[in-house]
């Protein structure tokens, strides 16, 4: 006696398995900008931490004291310009006076011209008139040149106060450097560096924090797979739709299957020269934080279903030397051993795309023991 099952004919979803590798949706380093040394770490690693946070600080006193160095240049500053302002409202009133003394004594020397012709005056005090008008002149010019003087420095003085705020918001920048807080919120790593330390901008990362809900997970498909693809769905729009339809399945190292279903996240620019391989990356929700970057696991995903495939168990199939037979039982139960192609395996069964027919009824069990045409005792077993 031996145990047959039916060839059976239904639909089924083809599956695709890759090596999946996990990661974190954003690793951010956490690295000092400023050189100090740490005085602080204010967070508990392997904890959770919002963005904003405050993880380590760096001994802010040196920087305190260079903003309070520039706020005092700045104040200096300031007041240098107010100063130079007030050189400028005198220079300006010296101007305005100095004109006012050139053009009475102008008119002294036009007055003075004709009274002189007529000899009503000595030729002395035109002389003298033209000598004060000419002195006159050369003040104006004078109190001028000390106006733009005056606006000269108070250019310079505006530059030196503009420097001066540029130190001082440097300066807080610098002394806003010494927290070393988290850009997002997510999982701190191991702390790499320990209060005491002295660290620097060409120091390695403090630590590592990671946006771990959703989490990533990197696989690789290779160039048959998505050229496969690509076929099926030509174009960039066929392509997106199609991704947001699938659902991966994450089985995790202990072969558990993870609850929660993922979907494509996005396709490397390039297929690796090295390997021939497309990396891709799906994204799965991770509430309670329990995956973790790092762990390996295996992301399988129905990439088409088959219409109409045919179904036998995997261990009715024999591989002899690269040629794959199953023993088929006739209506008369005799064994007829036939060559057949074999495609994708879905759970305990193999698609069998040539040499068999829906209904027949193929060996399971004791396949030793059959040959072609023997004459056998049949049981009907279900498929499983």
């Amino acid at each position: 006696m031996v145990e047959v099952a039916e060839v059976v004919q239904k639909d089924v979803p083809i599956y695709k398995e890759w090596i999946g590798t996990l990661d974190g949706l954003v690793n951010a380093d956490i690295k000092a900008e400023v050189s100090g040394y740490l005085i602080e770490q204010a967070y508990t690693e392997g904890t959770f931490v919002n963005k904003g946070q405050l993880l380590f600080q760096i001994d802010p006193r040196p920087f305190q004291a260079v903003l309070g160095q520039a706020e005092g240049q700045l104040a200096q500053s300031r007041g240098q310009l107010q100063q130079a302002h007030a050189q400028l409202a005198q220079a300006e009133a010296q101007v305005s006076i100095a004109e006012a003394n050139q053009r009475r004594v102008q008119l002294d020397v036009e007055r003075y011209t004709p009274l002189a012709q007529q000899q009503a005056i000595t030729q002395q005090d035109l002389d003298n008139a033209t000598q004060n008008n000419m002195a006159a002149k050369a003040q104006l010019q004078a109190a001028k040149a000390a106006v733009e003087t005056a606006k000269a420095q108070i250019t310079a003085t505006a530059a030196a106060v503009e420097a001066a705020k540029a130190a001082v918001e440097t300066a807080r920048i610098n002394l806003g450097f010494t927290r070393l807080v988290s850009p997002i919120d997510g999982l701190p790593g191991i702390a790499q560096q320990q209060v005491g330390a002295l660290v620097s901008p060409a120091s390695g990362a403090v630590t590592t924090v990671s946006t771990v809900d959703p989490i990533k997970v990197y696989f690789t498909a290779s160039e048959q797979e998505y050229l496969d693809y690509a076929r099926r769905f030509p174009t960039a729009e066929k392509r997106q739709a199609n991704n947001k339809l699938l659902e991966l399945q994450l089985i995790l190292a202990d072969g558990t299957t993870y609850p929660h279903k993922g979907r494509i996240y996005f396709a490397d620019r390039q297929v690796d020269v090295r390997t021939g391989a497309l990396r891709l990356a799906g994204l799965f929700p991770n509430p309670g934080n329990s995956l973790r970057p790092g762990q390996y696991g295996r992301v399988r995903v129905a990439v088409q279903t088959m219409p109409g495939a045919l179904l036998v168990p995997q261990k009715a199939v024999i591989d002899l030397q690269g040629t794959h037979q199953l023993a088929v039982v006739d209506g008369d139960n005799k064994v007829e051993i036939r060559v057949v192609d074999p495609g994708d395996t879905v759970g305990t069964q193999w698609i069998i795309r040539r040499g068999v027919n829906p209904g027949e009824r193929v060996v399971v069990e004791g396949l030793q023991k059959v040959r072609q045409g023997m004459q056998v005792d049949p049981k009907l077993i279900a498929a499983r």
